[in-house]
């Protein structure tokens, strides 16, 4: 096994410590190869808290952002992923270790003309929404980080989504990670990011930052050229011009030698709230990557706002 290489066991759950922030995150993202239609999907799991965060959503070219965003779904029974609170019943199925990950939702969403409500009441339009996916690994395997307990696996996705009565039949690509650890999301800043050029090479990297901003000189990720094993990178860097409600509208990005500009499309916000009261916003977005060669290419990005107190 190569130092990136994933143990599978580390798919399953893992023992909480006594960490007021200890928490298990498994994201999974996914979008068409033309960027019409994307979401993720992130469980939570507060174990000191006693709750688990559930998101969920759908956006795309001329739709409202569908969004599901539960901070008070019981935690799992031991070993299991599955999840039910009020109406929302999600499945979350590891099948092959390392190769396979099978979700089911069934839930009532709210459609949001604005994204920037998510920071706000999160009134709208309530939408029926589910989705039976699975995530496949695309290529030679992920990536486990040498200094945090977490790992990333790009991979292509495909199934069945239904949202407000419309049926969709989807394929396209994605990446899914998963985490566990302490994590205050009030005291530190970050920009993750993950996507696919056109050319089939994938990308991921964390920039984190100061709570006044400025990136940290610390580089965890990699670059993976198709069908090639992943070159981990040694420098990572993130900046962005921000618009309204915080959302950025441009950034730059510095995955190793690959340099980014970055053209968000649809947002998915969320507001997180420390039960002391502290605040952070979390914009969450597809964008649009352009390499300075010309290739560009879709995937995810997300930027962590701790707010002033």
């Amino acid at each position: 096994m190569h130092e990136y290489a994933i143990d599978p066991v580390d798919e399953g759950r893992h023992e909480h410590d006594s960490e007021r922030f200890w928490s298990e995150s498994y994201y999974f993202d996914f979008h068409t190869d033309d960027g019409t239609l994307a979401g993720y999907t992130r469980i939570g799991i507060c174990a000191n808290l006693g709750v688990t965060w559930y998101w969920a959503c759908l956006v795309g070219a001329g739709r409202p952002l569908v969004t599901v965003i539960d901070h008070a779904v019981p935690i799992p029974s031991p070993g299991s992923l599955d999840l039910r609170h009020g109406d929302l019943t999600a499945t979350h199925r590891c099948e092959i270790p390392n190769e396979s990950f099978r979700l089911t939702l069934a839930a009532t969403a709210v459609a949001l003309e604005d994204p920037a409500e998510t920071y706000r009441s999160l009134q709208g339009k309530p939408t029926p929404f589910s989705f039976d996916l699975e995530w496949q690994t695309d290529g030679p395997g992920g990536y486990r980080f040498r200094d945090l307990t977490r790992y990333e696996i790009p991979c292509r996705v495909s199934g069945s989504i239904e949202v407000g009565g419309e049926a969709i039949e989807f394929e396209g690509h994605g990446q899914r990670d998963h985490s566990w650890g302490n994590r205050d999301w009030w005291a530190n800043a970050w920009s993750w990011n993950a996507g696919r050029l056109e050319d089939g090479t994938r990308f991921h990297s964390v920039a984190p930052r100061t709570l006044e901003g400025e990136n940290v000189p610390w580089a965890a990720g990699y670059v993976q050229a198709p069908g090639q094993p992943l070159e981990p990178i040694q420098h990572s860097f993130a900046s962005e011009v921000l618009g309204a409600e915080g959302l950025p509208v441009s950034g730059r990005l510095e995955v190793g030698e690959l340099h980014l500009e970055v053209s968000p499309l649809y947002f998915s916000p969320v507001l997180l709230t420390d039960p002391d009261g502290r605040l952070s916003r979390f914009p969450r977005c597809l964008a649009r990557y352009t390499a300075a060669d010309g290739r560009s290419g879709l995937g995810w990005i997300e930027w962590n706002q701790p707010q002033p107190s």
